[in-house]
């Protein structure tokens, strides 16, 4: 199955992706610090990745398979969102737990490279049941081709070994040390690859 590139997304295509990435996340180390309670988690989340499936569409940049069984999300070179947008969109989708997100994007900000131009890779998720089948793998390639066309690096933060696994896989390698959140909190290993 080839990936596909969806411009403009259905609202129900941006609930099924905020919900399959919601699902994904809810154990990840990142968003567990970012709100601690299971149960606020489990009614936040969705929420949360709407912002971030509809900014990547916005610019073009959500690959999915066709089932809509596996999702990247992405920016392209030059992209320049909205900031103030953005916070405000966080705030209602995460209320007292925007600071923990302010946090990190603070610490990420600090950390992103600002030199060559490349692709962004915020997000990928695959629904539970078909990981480990190539899926993630087979849309980051297909992304990667397009990156190395345009002679354009990629970038990325790694929140669990699994997502440097599939990074390293691809050819990305680390980008300095990690980034490591407040009190005893997760890191996020930043990982760039080079067009080729």
């Amino acid at each position: 199955m080839s990936p596909t590139l969806s411009p403009n997304l259905s609202r129900s295509q941006v609930t099924h992706l905020s919900a399959l990435l919601a699902s994904s996340f809810h154990e990840d180390a990142l968003t567990r610090w970012m709100i601690p309670d299971e149960r606020l988690r489990s009614e936040l989340l969705p929420g949360f990745f709407r912002v971030f499936v509809e900014l990547s569409a916005s610019y073009d940049g959500v690959l999915t398979t066709p089932d809509g069984d596996a999702v990247l999300l992405f920016l392209p070179p030059g992209a320049e969102p909205d900031e103030a947008a953005l916070d405000t969109a966080f705030e209602e989708a995460l209320g007292e737990h925007a600071d923990a997100l302010r946090t990190i994007a603070r610490l990420q900000a600090e950390r992103h490279p600002h030199g060559p131009p490349h692709y962004y890779i915020s997000f990928g998720a695959v629904r539970a049941g078909r990981q480990q089948g190539g899926l993630i793998s087979g849309l980051l390639g297909g992304l990667l081709t397009r990156a190395d066309a345009e002679g354009v690096g990629a970038y990325t933060e790694a929140s669990s070994p699994g997502g440097e696994a599939a990074t390293r896989r691809a050819g990305f390698d680390r980008l300095g040390g990690d980034i490591a959140l407040p009190g005893d909190g997760p890191v996020l290993r930043p990982m760039w690859r080079d067009p080729r």
